[in-house]
């Protein structure tokens, strides 16, 4: 069979995505099940997707700072298609900048570097057992138990444009945090189903917690363990996140 060498790959994708997550059916453990030959097909399209198949180029931009930076989003999203059964666009991080530690409820995805390089650091979440929850410092007021999660650190990993996807599920991989790594980076995203506040698919932001026993007082102290309990704390956005919006200059998209 002749290869279609005249529709774009971000086309190819789309229609794959399309494919993949329609008619998802979950699983009694919360999980989705795919059909393993559809996704397949979708992460071999994705890993050979490259920053000039959507005519983006690395930007040099330095971490923001000064008058100019505080009006300057240290994230900028280029959206490209939404169907009800996924979303793609893609996220530019400037040098230094980071998606806070966040989820995706009920969601599957993928991740595709585009260029540069980004540290993931990923946690599933646990069932809740409040009763065994150990003491932090500084402590935790009273109100804010009911916004601890249980969580295990699954994985810390670095992705470049040269590494296939990074895969989440509603279960697995679930919660996860974004991170530039030297320079600018840029990833192509995938959300199955979309974001719907309105059918419980509400991004949620989180600090990870370090207990008195670990000799921490923030997310960022002592040595963090693959497969090790993680204490997660729901909290609002962020103050200094906040994600601008720019037209997507590649190829557009159509069904």
């Amino acid at each position: 069979m002749p290869r279609d060498n005249t529709t774009p790959l971000i086309q190819k994708i789309a229609k794959q995505a399309d494919i993949t997550f329609r008619g998802l059916t979950s699983s009694a453990d919360g999980d989705n099940k795919l059909a393993a030959d559809q996704q397949s097909e979708l992460i071999s399209l994705v890993t050979a997707v490259r920053a000039a198949d959507l005519k983006i180029a690395p930007r040099n931009t330095k971490p923001s700072s000064g008058a100019a930076g505080l009006h300057s989003p240290p994230v900028t999203y280029m959206h490209i298609c939404e169907t009800e059964a996924f979303s793609m666009g893609v996220f530019l991080l400037r040098t230094g900048a980071s998606i806070p530690l966040h989820d995706h409820p009920g969601m599957n995805g993928m991740l595709k570097v585009l260029y540069g390089k980004v540290s993931l650091r990923c946690f599933d979440k646990l069932e809740d057992n409040l009763t065994t929850a150990p003491h932090f410092e500084p402590p935790l007021a009273p109100f804010q138990t009911a916004s601890l999660r249980r969580t295990v650190l699954r994985s810390v990993a670095e992705y470049s444009e040269e590494s296939g996807p990074c895969l989440l599920t509603p279960l697995r991989d679930n919660l996860h945090q974004i991170e530039t790594v030297e320079g600018p980076a840029a990833f192509l995203d995938i959300l199955a189903p979309p974001y719907n506040p309105d059918d419980g698919r509400d991004c949620h932001y989180y600090q990870a917690l370090q207990t008195v026993a670990e000799g921490g007082t923030d997310g960022k102290s002592g040595e963090e363990q693959q497969g090790e309990d993680a204490w997660l704390l729901e909290i609002p956005q962020p103050e200094d996140f906040w994600c601008g919006g720019e037209p997507y200059p590649g190829p557009a998209v159509s069904f």
